[in-house]
């Protein structure tokens, strides 16, 4: 596709997601929020309906939802480079703080740490759910959606594994299918997102299923920690659906497990 299309530079696509990393806080649902604040209210790239569509394929496919929407945004912005500069500016941020966190909470004593990570804990609740009541007020307006999505919710409390969220989203497809009207004008003037090369595409997903059936055959011959770190977090992301919440489960069945990390760390 030519380069002209695009609608910004792939270092302003990086310096907007890089403030988004400074300023994102409370975890994949909270970041959804933060987005729809930058990206639809505020600079109006898309419309609700749009980003709503998105956020509905990234919970589908494998992996942290949160990260495949900034991902995504940047590649209809920007093109591939700016998928992947949004990617880094919206995850550098993170990973220079966890680092240094875990560098200042090495030389706290127990107490201590318990008391920082459990305020901290506390103001992530606060973030997420005025995230989530901020996305419910403009994605639930009538009652079969409020119903659909309160049993959803309901089903998804009572049967807390990655089965269950495939499911659900799966029932949820069909419902909408087949019960919720469309506004065929309104669909009309929807701002659509670009589909970007086939061939790309194809090969891909071919390159992804290629890893993933490679790093089962390797984890039974190598004695290597880093390559048996990377297979393990690229396995978790490759099964599981729904963004992080959804990860944590799996990654603590991985894990713990192994003894790479204890339980209440983990919970930590």
């Amino acid at each position: 596709m030519n380069s002209n299309y695009f609608k910004e530079s792939p270092l302003s696509l990086f310096l907007i997601f890089l403030k988004l990393g400074c300023t994102s806080f409370g975890g994949p649902v909270a970041h959804l929020g933060y987005f729809r604040n930058e990206f639809v209210a505020r600079r109006k790239w898309l419309d609700e309906q749009s980003y709503a569509d998105l956020i509905a394929f990234c919970q589908f496919l494998p992996g942290p939802a949160s990260s495949q929407v900034g991902l995504s945004i940047g590649l209809y912005r920007a093109g591939i480079w700016g998928a992947f500069m949004a990617w880094i500016g919206f995850c550098l941020p993170s990973v220079i703080a966890l680092i240094l966190f875990a560098k200042g909470v090495a030389s706290l004593d127990h107490a201590s740490t318990v008391k920082l990570i459990h305020g901290l804990k506390v103001v992530a609740v606060a973030v997420v759910a005025k995230a989530v009541w901020s996305m419910a007020t403009k994605l639930c307006f009538e009652k079969i959606r409020l119903t659909l999505m309160s049993l959803a919710c309901i089903a998804t409390l009572l049967f807390p594994h990655f089965v269950t969220q495939v499911f659900v989203m799966l029932i949820s497809a069909m419902f909408g299918l087949l019960f919720l009207k469309i506004d065929n004008k309104a669909e009309v003037a929807r701002k659509s997102i670009v589909i970007h090369s086939r061939k790309l595409g194809i090969l891909s997903i071919a390159a992804f299923f290629v890893i993933l059936t490679s790093l089962f055959w390797i984890d039974s011959f190598t004695d290597s920690i880093e390559l048996t770190i990377s297979s393990t977090f690229f396995k978790t992301g490759a099964m599981v659906f729904g963004g992080g919440h959804v990860v944590l489960p799996l990654l603590s069945s991985e894990l713990v497990p192994r003894g790479w990390i204890s339980q209440d760390l983990f919970m930590a």
